[in-house]
């Protein structure tokens, strides 16, 4: 073989050779996602869905995707901050609520309204359905990559001083509510409406900064909520949810269009409708045990029969109607947008 051909031959073998190693470090490579999130270990959400959900991605991408996460915001910022630490990289994953950035996820808060929901499965499913099916994944949250969403399990009433029987009960009681909706529905029902995002309502309450609170039964361990005040008021089991709020789990976009095709499709596998779905019904689920906390230290319970119920649902329309004109005016269908989401609902969340 002459010294040219030679050559030629060898810097291919080279090339190969190269591209082969390369393919092979990329093959090997781990690639760890910071996730970031508001709530302690204990909580649901860590421990039973974010935990979980990472465990899942690092055994079907034999280990080459793993996640560093940090709980009850380690990486700084406030809770309504997590959704543009994913968009700017901040994180590589976050769980939030849309609602906690008032007013700039419109189209999502139909699913925030009152009496809209039931369980926390249902709904989760008709939640991703009416993102997908509204293009919303591409138009209100174009800045990130949504991997799934879900809503928690039914909104109920906590609080001190005396228990919610009646709509006049709310009157003068300062109340805590996660989004702008609900705070619009409790105004409604007479209550002076006091928003803040979660981790805050266990200080709140214990220095009487809100009387009470609207909050899923799954969330009340993880701020001792039961500790801290005396009555529950329930909704009749037969009646839709008081009220849902929904949340997001969202990734940085540049950080999923960097992964291999083949850890893209662990993440997507690991999203969507199903996920989304089984999401809820972690939060259906973790609602017995979370409630029988305050059973056992001898809190008192009520529920709200539907006959008075219908009256809340009266007082809600102006929310309902309200949220219609305001999307509208944002150049959304706000009728077809709420249409969309009851037939989803009504679809999945049999009950």
């Amino acid at each position: 073989m002459g010294a040219r051909k030679w050559l030629r031959h060898g810097r291919g073998a080279v090339v190969a050779a190269a591209a082969i190693i390369a393919s092979s470090s990329w093959a090997q490579e781990v690639i760890t996602l910071k996730v970031h999130h508001f709530l302690p270990p204990p909580s649901t959400a860590h421990a039973k869905f974010i935990t979980p959900w990472c465990d899942k991605i690092a055994k079907e991408s034999a280990g080459r995707l793993k996640c560093q996460i940090y709980p009850a915001m380690q990486l700084g910022g406030a809770p309504p901050q997590l959704i543009d630490q994913a968009r700017d990289g901040i994180a590589d994953i976050v769980w939030t609520l849309p609602g906690y950035s008032a007013g700039r996820f419109p189209a999502t808060e139909v699913f925030e309204l009152p009496f809209m929901t039931r369980s926390a499965q249902g709904s989760s499913r008709a939640l991703w359905e009416y993102l997908v099916a509204n293009n919303l994944l591409a138009t209100e949250f174009k800045d990130v990559h949504i991997i799934l969403a879900h809503v928690h399990d039914e909104g109920q009433l906590h609080v001190n001083g005396h228990p919610i029987k009646t709509m006049a009960d709310f009157k003068g009681l300062k109340f805590r509510a996660p989004t702008r909706q609900t705070n619009k529905f409790l105004a409604a029902l007479g209550a002076t409406p006091v928003g803040m995002p979660v981790p805050a309502v266990s200080e709140a309450l214990s220095k009487g900064v809100i009387d009470g609170a609207m909050l899923p039964w799954e969330v009340v361990p993880a701020v001792k909520v039961q500790e801290l005040v005396k009555y529950h008021s329930e909704t009749d089991p037969a009646s839709r949810a008081l009220y849902t709020a929904a949340f997001v789990f969202a990734m940085n976009k540049a950080r999923y269009d960097s992964l291999p095709p083949d850890l893209k499709k662990v993440i997507d596998n690991n999203g969507g409708a199903d996920t989304s779905a089984w999401v809820g019904k972690v939060w259906d689920d973790s609602a017995v045990g979370a409630r029988a906390l305050a059973v056992k230290r001898g809190n008192q319970f009520n529920t709200i029969p539907m006959a008075e119920l219908a009256k809340w649902e009266t007082a809600g329309q102006s929310v309902v109607s309200s949220w219609v004109s305001e999307v509208s005016a944002k150049g959304y269908d706000g009728k077809a947008l709420l249409k969309s989401a009851e037939d989803l609902i009504n679809k999945y969340d049999a009950k």
